[in-house]
């Protein structure tokens, strides 16, 4: 008996200890500079201020679970681990072009799509960059969540100067360490949830380059250029903190044109009520893909996207959220088969480029080939 006790005794102490290992290494790991930056000071301050930061976090207008009712997070690791979901990765590369940047004709309107939430758009002189990775990985810890093959034909290098940064949250599949640390000599203007400056602060970026802004707020640019900042429904955090920092949408009026930058977003109310101040829109910009009817509130289906398009009274809708990073359990394609048969249903027109296409945003008659197709 004394021999068991004395073999148990040392098995918990071998188990605390590696326990305490694993924690020092975390702390340890955490403080790298890619976790960003809580926001401190003048920002707290600021973000205090907001009707949507209560209890020491932000909220969305609606109850928005982490999960549906009937799921739990053991239930979902055990769907994850133990149960076959094929095609998760095509298998297959993604086809992609190679646009010229540097060199875009001054008087094209264009947009470039990098996969996932990433793209760039020049639109009547002003460049406008959106959540941009190109690390080659969603995720802070190394060899986890890679791109496919084939999608990470871009860098920052093939970027030219740009006015204007948007990042919709930080997630980190749309706020890239590695990145933004690249790109610094080449932004202009940033415009962010309030909070999410902290991080560039912490990267070495000047204060006055940022602009952080709370849901329906107005900023005013040059040249009759207009970013609303318009509500999501979704979360934010980088590190084991969520939400300490605003999760956004926007609509960029210029004096031509009205574009929806959806950011993530599950469906709710606010797609209406932005579509009955602010459209109808030319073009919507959604995510679509690394959805689950387990976070459906955090995410849209397919069917639900369409409806938010439907909402935003846009004239055409460009599906995002999906093609370069496997955050779900769907296959790769599905979000891009399931949304183009229900736009199809709705007569609601699709744009659709590969990687790297420009998109000549004053086209509104061109139909996108279904590339998905090709890919096995």
């Amino acid at each position: 008996m004394k021999r068991f006790l004395k073999i148990i005794k040392r098995t918990m102490i071998i188990l605390i200890s590696i326990a305490m290992l694993l924690t020092i290494a975390i702390f340890f790991y955490i403080r790298q500079p890619k976790f960003g930056q809580a926001p401190t000071a003048e920002r707290l301050e600021l973000i205090k201020k907001s009707s949507r930061f209560k209890d020491g976090k932000f909220h969305n207008t609606h109850h928005t679970p982490d999960l549906t009712e009937g799921y739990s997070i053991s239930g979902i690791l055990y769907d994850q681990l133990f149960k076959d979901h094929p095609r998760r990765n095509p298998s297959a590369n993604i086809p992609t072009k190679k646009t010229d940047l540097h060199h875009l004709p001054a008087e094209a309107d264009v947009l470039v799509w990098f996969g996932h939430s990433s793209y760039f758009m020049q639109i009547e002189g002003k460049r406008i960059l959106v959540d941009p990775v190109f690390s080659g990985s969603a995720s802070p810890v190394p060899w986890t969540v890679k791109a496919y093959k084939g999608t990470d034909r871009y860098t920052v290098d093939d970027l030219p100067a740009i006015d204007y940064l948007l990042i919709s949250h930080d997630h980190y599949d749309h706020l890239d360490y590695e990145t933004i640390t690249k790109l610094k000599g080449k932004v202009k203007t940033i415009i962010c949830g309030l909070g999410v400056g902290a991080h560039f602060e912490h990267w070495g970026y000047a204060a006055e380059k940022i602009i952080e802004s709370d849901w329906n707020n107005t900023i005013s640019l040059d040249g009759g250029f207009k970013i609303h900042a318009t509500p999501a429904r979704h979360f934010s955090g980088r590190g084991f903190t969520r939400n300490n920092t605003l999760w956004m949408s926007y609509v960029l009026q210029t004096p031509k044109k009205k574009i929806y930058i959806g950011g993530d977003s599950g469906y709710d109310t606010h797609f209406a009520e932005i579509g009955n101040q602010y459209g109808p829109f030319d073009l919507a910009i959604l995510e679509n893909g690394q959805y689950n009817l387990a976070w459906e509130a955090i995410h849209m289906l397919p069917e639900q996207v369409i409806q938010a398009a439907e909402d935003l009274k846009t004239k055409r809708l460009f599906p995002v959220h999906s093609s370069k990073f496997t955050l779900a359990m769907h296959a790769w394609d599905e979000p891009l088969i399931k949304v183009a048969a229900a736009a199809k249903l709705h007569n609601l027109p699709l744009v659709t480029p590969i990687i790297g296409e420009m998109v000549n945003l004053n086209d509104t008659t061109h139909v996108f080939p279904e590339w998905w197709k090709t890919v096995n």
